[in-house]
């Protein structure tokens, strides 16, 4: 299987907040189109240091992230950002690390989505295709 890439949409949950309550307009939302890797065997989502700017997302957290290579590397977590495909959306913070955009298996939970390896694509949930279902127990 080769690498896997989606387009997501990626919005300041922050703004969201502000445009609910009447103080930013709709077109002064802060949103973000962008070719995502797709990766199952990562957690998180991870944003570039661009990104978090773009967004204006602030600091809330950070963490020790071991990489493939066995390194442990201290990176920011920012948040939340909410996270469109297709029909879903899904809220999650990220982890500031890279020079691209990574969609790993907590925030592809909440989406419920699949990686179609035949069309090496990421896909809607084919058993429940007009909205996220979630298992809780």
């Amino acid at each position: 299987m080769g690498l896997v890439y989606a387009e997501l949409t990626i919005v300041s949950v922050r703004d969201l907040v502000l445009y609910g309550e009447g103080q930013l307009h709709e077109d002064e939302i802060r949103k973000i189109k962008v070719n995502s890797l797709v990766d199952s065997g990562a957690y998180m989502l991870v944003i570039p240091e661009h990104v978090k700017i773009q967004l204006g997302l602030k600091k809330i957290d950070q963490r020790e992230v071991e990489m493939a290579d066995g390194k442990i590397q201290l990176c920011e977590v920012v948040g939340p950002i909410e996270i469109r495909f297709a029909n879903r959306k899904a809220v999650s913070n990220a982890i500031i690390m890279g020079n691209e955009v990574l969609l790993g298996a907590i925030p592809m939970e909440e989406l419920d989505v699949i990686i179609d390896t035949r069309g090496q694509r990421l896909i809607v949930n084919p058993e429940n295709p007009t909205m996220p279902k979630m298992k809780i127990k």
